[in-house]
């Protein structure tokens, strides 16, 4: 089963289309019983069954080796594409709000789960905006969904840093969605109506708009102080702009003593310079395993269209009677939207090698990824990792970099936990093997990241092993390129294999000065077929 979990943090304002995401998978589906032996599960806010996106047509009956439930649910039913449901609060007190079922009421649940597995579903938009064809990142998949986020608590903030997790960075997609505004501090009750009421008031800053809304105004716009990378719904005509296009605004205001303003209706056009990692995306380096690059990739999160709970508002406000606008497909952005478009590709790849580890399926989304610029990326493979996501690709990718179970032991009991805490783990009364060093630098991760003081000396040995799982006879050829300052040999450049499922290992030696706070590199294994492409960051310690 392939996850996806929820993130306290989200931002209402995404589209995917089936030309938007700029993903390389196939626009035409056929399903297949292998695929629908596959189940997604979502740990998110709950699902709306009765979503186009959730329909069954064409599913059998779930697979028998599913041992899941959906029994005794108030107003929940699901059916052949939904085989799971589920709804858990860990203090078992509810709030009066709260659905006591696994329906959604927030939409972000219903959100990731037809993003990771949604079917193909044919015009559909947000009120005509991103008008195409949404689709999951798996549509053959099931799906199991347990509501384990609600409307009320704590916020808090979730890293994903470990060796064992796929941490996903979000992209933008090949188009952006805008609100022209052309001339001819707003928090709730602070406005006097009687300035405001019938007039599209500028604010200094950010804010959901129901002060300019609760004021009577007909319209507002936001002079933002940060750079932003998606779109955002309000419950009232609104346009978000830059720190410079609001200061024009500015001027244009004192330039007359009666100004005047129209804010056009929400449109599209293409963004030739996608894609780029989102300002919201978190970077790198990680921050406990400083030689374990982090993030492990990237895909779309910024402007993703997607299925949506009809009871809850579009804009990010929590009063229904303020935005009373129901939808059954949303735009909003995050990588809560780029988590289940990996989820999705790797949910396809477990339907065709069944058999492969977690880390398999890693290693193949990974040595398959896109790769970005890092001129235009601040922060480069801290912001991207390996590359943005190409699924089909990672279906055959020649080579994988695999990794035991024990390897994770090895590598915690090098960072030095008692055996309490590998315990709580791992979950089961494990030990540290003696004579385990646990050298995270090989660990067998299909990226290298060095961490040095900066201006020393390097001098750094990586050990890797890759499994044939392309052609049964080949010969890959080691392609490096290397930045200046830093000499990078590969040991042997050269691995020639005789079947499939072969291991052969290697040495990456890597030398020299840093002579920036990080650059960047690469190793390719090439056999004319397949090019295995890892990552390789060296970068100063902080």
């Amino acid at each position: 089963m392939a996850w996806c979990r929820c993130s306290l943090t989200k931002r209402k304002s995404s589209i995917q289309q089936d030309h938007g995401t700029s993903l390389a998978f196939r626009s035409k589906w056929k399903q297949t019983t292998i695929g629908s032996n596959v189940i997604i599960g979502v740990l998110d806010t709950g699902i709306w069954p009765e979503s186009d996106s959730f329909n069954d047509k064409g599913f059998g009956p779930p697979p028998s080796k599913w041992k899941g439930t959906c029994k005794g649910l108030t107003n929940f039913t699901c059916n052949n594409k939904i085989i799971g449901a589920r709804y858990y609060r860990s203090d078992g007190e509810y709030e009066k709000a709260d659905i006591k079922s696994p329906r959604d009421s927030d939409g972000h649940g219903t959100h990731v789960s037809s993003t990771a597995a949604g079917n193909i579903v044919s015009m559909a938009s947000v009120q005509g905006l991103g008008l195409g064809t949404a689709r999951g990142g798996f549509p053959s998949a099931r799906i199991a969904v347990y509501k384990v986020c609600w409307l009320f608590g704590y916020l808090a903030t979730l890293s994903n840093f470990a060796p064992w997790y796929l941490s996903v960075a979000a992209s933008t997609i090949d188009r952006k969605f805008f609100t022209e505004v052309q001339l001819g501090l707003c928090s709730d009750y602070t406005l006097d109506p009687n300035l405001v009421k019938g007039k599209i008031v500028l604010c200094d800053g950010e804010n959901d708009g129901v002060g300019q809304l609760l004021a009577g105004a007909v319209g507002t716009v936001m002079q933002g102080r940060r750079p932003n990378s998606g779109v955002f719904a309000f419950p009232l005509p609104a346009s978000y702009l830059s720190l410079e296009d609001g200061n024009n605004i500015y001027s244009y205001i004192n330039s007359t003593r009666s100004p005047t303003a129209t804010i056009l209706k929400s449109n599209e056009r293409r963004d030739k310079f996608a894609p780029n990692i989102a300002t919201f995306s978190s970077r790198g380096p990680n921050p406990t395993s400083h030689n374990i690059l982090k993030p492990d990739l990237a895909a779309p999160g910024v402007d993703i269209l997607a299925a949506w709970s009809p009871i809850s508002p579009i804009s990010e406000i929590s009063d229904v009677e303020l935005d009373k606008r129901a939808l059954s497909y949303n735009i909003i952005s995050g990588t809560s939207m780029s988590c289940p478009h990996v989820s999705g590709a790797a949910a396809y790849i477990k339907s065709l090698h069944p058999t492969w580890s977690p880390a398999a399926i890693r290693s193949a989304l990974m040595t398959t990824a896109v790769p970005m610029s890092a001129e235009k990326n601040p922060g480069a493979e801290f912001a991207y990792g390996a590359g943005n996501l190409n699924p089909l690709n990672a279906s055959n990718p020649g080579l994988i970099y695999d990794i035991d179970p024990l390897d994770y032991i090895k590598y915690l009991c090098g960072q030095g936990l008692s055996t309490k805490l590998l315990q709580a783990i791992t979950g089961d009364k494990s030990r540290c093997p003696k004579g385990s060093d646990g050298a995270v630098f090989d660990l067998n991760y299909p990226s290298f990241a060095l961490s040095t003081p900066p201006l020393d000396s390097i001098s750094h040995v990586f050990n890797r092993t890759v499994t044939n799982v392309g052609l049964p006879t080949c010969t890959y050829k080691a392609i490096v390129t290397t930045p200046p300052g830093l000499s990078i040999k590969v040991n042997p450049s050269v691995l020639s294999f005789t079947s499939l499922g072969q291991k052969l290992s290697f040495s990456v030696t890597i030398e020299g000065t840093l002579e920036k706070q990080i650059v960047s590199a690469s190793l390719i294994w090439d056999d004319g077929t397949f090019q295995v492409r890892s990552p390789i960051v060296v970068y100063g310690a902080f």
